[in-house]
């Protein structure tokens, strides 16, 4: 499901998902993200960058990041591993390698946690210059 236009990966479509189960069966919490999308602009091939996403606790309950999926090889997420306490940020970390693209780049990344509609959708773009 590639995007068609480049303002349509900024979209995390939450309509007709399935209840994933919660992290660890852990009792669910409420977040809020620093963004859902990054874009990383003009990178030169072959570079690798990265981007953090903040994620902050707003429920009653730790969250628990139990998995975080890239959409392909070319990106390796790292993430904060122990409970985030309520009120408390913890960091997704999402680096990409570029070597084997050129062009517009859209890439995402699903995270597992114990939140009503996991997986949360994190997307970043590119424009892979020569």
């Amino acid at each position: 499901m590639p995007a068609t236009s480049g303002d349509s990966a900024a979209v995390a479509s939450v309509a007709g998902e399935t209840a994933a189960a919660p992290a660890s069966n852990q009792p669910l919490t409420t977040i809020a993200l620093s963004e859902s999308n990054f874009d990383f602009g003009k990178v030169k091939k072959g570079d690798k960058v990265q981007h953090v996403y903040e994620i902050t606790n707003t429920g009653s309950n730790p969250l628990v990041i139990s998995e975080v999926k890239p959409g392909c090889g070319c990106t390796v997420p790292d993430f904060t591993k122990e409970p985030i306490m309520p009120g408390k940020k913890g960091k997704i970390t999402l680096h990409f390698d570029s070597a084997n693209f050129d062009g517009n780049v859209n890439k995402y990344a699903d995270v597992f946690a114990n939140v009503e509609k996991a997986p949360i959708k994190l997307t970043f773009t590119a424009n892979i210059q020569p």
